[in-house]
């Protein structure tokens, strides 16, 4: 047998072995996997809350939810700037000054008990309540709409 042969062969049993290396970590690798996922659920959907804002008093829709992600959605109705406030729990959450006749929109993560929902700072508009339960279920496996 040559050099040059010698050499080929030597090459080829070299580049089967590394090919077989690489073959068997790959199989390792994969075994060392684990069933249990330790990921939580997703959390519960956010809920949509409507606010409106008259000369009078603030009036929000539901006023009774489960804890969770609020979503506010704020029409000033009156005649004047106001500031939307939700405060209660150790949360307070306001809006910038919305003018008269503009929507605006408020996030707020609301945690069981009662809070109070105020606008227009010493206006003399009636505030609302909002009472929050327990939290809602999970929205794992739901479709989610925009």
């Amino acid at each position: 047998m040559s050099t040059w042969g010698a050499r080929r062969a030597a090459q080829s049993v070299r580049t089967t072995l590394l090919a077989s290396i690489v073959v068997l970590s790959a199989l390792a690798l994969t075994a060392c996997g684990s069933s249990d996922f330790p990921n939580d659920p997703r959390p519960p959907a956010p809920r949509e809350i409507s606010a409106k804002v008259d000369d009078k008093q603030v009036v929000i829709s539901p006023n009774r939810i489960g804890a969770g992600l609020g979503v506010f959605t704020v029409a000033n109705l009156s005649d004047s700037p106001i500031r939307f406030t939700v405060s209660g729990q150790k949360t307070e959450a306001t809006t910038p000054e919305i003018q008269p006749g503009l929507p605006a929109n408020l996030k707020v993560n609301l945690r069981e008990g009662d809070y109070q929902v105020t606008a227009g700072g010493g206006l003399g508009i009636k505030p609302a309540t909002l009472t929050v339960g327990p939290e809602r279920e999970s929205s794992q496996n739901r479709l989610l709409l925009p």
